[in-house]
């Protein structure tokens, strides 16, 4: 990842922490794509690993810069999120649509909002997506079991 896309990526970020977050079933949260790759339906695994490797380097390099401004993250495991949405169970938003496709996310509670990263893929012909989630519930994070 170069310095520009790091800054890009971080302008992006702080953007959507100035803006209000819209008010969405009882939860103001927002999720949105800092970047989206290309599709896989005709690619073989190498490629898929490609990318994927490419994602998790961009993911882990942001953390470390959010790390310096905020401190190391929580790391969530959506599995029992996912879980229980398969199970027809609630699930709070954002969460409820992170879960289907992104596995893990880190998360830092910045002035009363909780800030997430993450990469995910919705299906092995799908893009890879490198996502940034804000809510302003600050247990959000809450394990569900």
């Amino acid at each position: 990842m170069t310095r520009s896309t790091t800054a890009r990526h971080l302008a992006t970020i702080d953007r959507l922490r100035a803006d209000a977050l819209p008010a969405q079933r009882g939860s103001g949260c927002r999720v949105a794509d800092l970047r989206v790759s290309e599709e896989f339906w005709e690619a073989d695994a190498v490629r898929i690993r490609e990318a994927e490797e490419e994602f998790e380097a961009e993911l882990r390099a942001l953390v470390r810069v959010l790390s310096l401004r905020w401190g190391d993250p929580e790391v969530l495991d959506l599995t029992g999120h996912l879980e229980r949405s398969a199970m027809g169970e609630p699930v709070p938003p954002p969460l409820d649509v992170l879960c289907g496709y992104v596995p893990r996310l880190c998360v830092w509670r910045v002035d009363g909002r909780w800030v997430a990263l993450g990469v995910g893929q919705a299906g092995r012909e799908l893009p890879f997506q490198l996502v940034v989630a804000m809510a302003e519930d600050p247990d959000l994070g809450a394990d569900p079991r």
